[in-house]
């Protein structure tokens, strides 16, 4: 049993599990029964510091239950490692997977945590080599590591970045195939090639999915039923923050986040996709 300790404006998130997953979920807990929608992604998908997201209000829209998988700063190989997710996913009319990043990975150049895909665990001896003066002992998240490595030489950081988005593109179609049935990829943020400019802070949530380019995303589109791509506003303002419920502590990791008028524009998008694939 999971306790949590909620401070002053924390948002209580109705941690769940579902069947001998390992993975705790965004509640309320919703029984895997047909019809339902599944929604498959990262920090987006779940809802950080969002009181109704996205797939929430989906449910609202259609009247379908929404079952919530996503995990905060998920990459793809947590989903892959779990056949739970799978299972859930093959029960559902329809799943929503969200188009995540292609830093957060298992790859041949560094090794992540397998449920954290954020962490970073150690660099192969191949980018130790590509990057001699650089110190990987010093990094614990990806995000971190990999803003250096640009910062420190951007043409050798051309390297990486094949490196991961073909990488990329392997799990992308592993994850698809094990999903089975109906899939929508739900796009967010950014459009343009690699979004490089999310290498200039601690978090890349608010840009959208790193390294992932249109091209990435259009060979995909044989193995799925719909692409849905939802811009994310180009300056969020106080007004866009309501809605979000944060402690004193978590103000700037929220301010990094996509807003609630981000959620209500992705289940608008969608509504129409599922209405006539269900």
């Amino acid at each position: 049993m999971t306790c949590e300790i909620l401070g002053p404006g924390a948002l209580d998130y109705l941690p769940c599990r579902y069947g001998t997953s390992k993975l705790l979920f965004r509640g309320p807990a919703r029984v895997l029964e047909a019809p339902y929608v599944a929604f498959i992604g990262g920090t987006q998908t779940y809802g950080k510091f969002i009181k109704q997201p996205f797939p929430l209000k989906v449910e609202h829209l259609t009247g379908v239950t929404s079952v919530n998988l996503g995990q905060v700063n998920a990459g793809l190989d947590v989903f892959l490692l779990d056949p739970v997710v799978a299972e859930a996913a093959r029960g559902a009319r329809v799943t929503v997977l969200e188009v995540l990043g292609a830093v957060n990975l298992n790859n041949r150049l560094y090794r992540v945590h397998k449920r954290r895909n954020d962490r970073f665990l150690r660099a192969a001896a191949e980018l130790e080599a590509l990057y001699p003066e650089v110190d990987f002992s010093v990094f614990n998240f990806t995000n971190h590591m990999l803003s250096h490595l640009y910062t420190t030489a951007p043409a050798r950081f051309a390297v990486v970045e094949r490196v991961l988005q073909r990488t990329w593109l392997r799990r992308m179609r592993q994850l698809l195939a094990q999903l089975g049935g109906k899939v929508i990829l739900l796009r967010s943020g950014e459009t343009a090639p690699c979004a490089r400019s999310c290498f200039d802070g601690p978090t890349m949530t608010a840009c959208g999915a790193a390294l992932v380019t249109d091209e990435m995303v259009e060979r995909l589109r044989p193995m799925v039923s719909a692409v849905v791509t939802v811009p994310l506003p180009d300056k969020p303002d106080r007004r866009m923050r309501q809605g979000m419920a944060f402690t004193s502590l978590e103000g700037a990791a929220a301010q990094a986040v996509p807003g609630p008028q981000a959620h209500t524009a992705a289940a608008q998008a969608l509504k129409p996709v599922l209405d006539r694939l269900m």
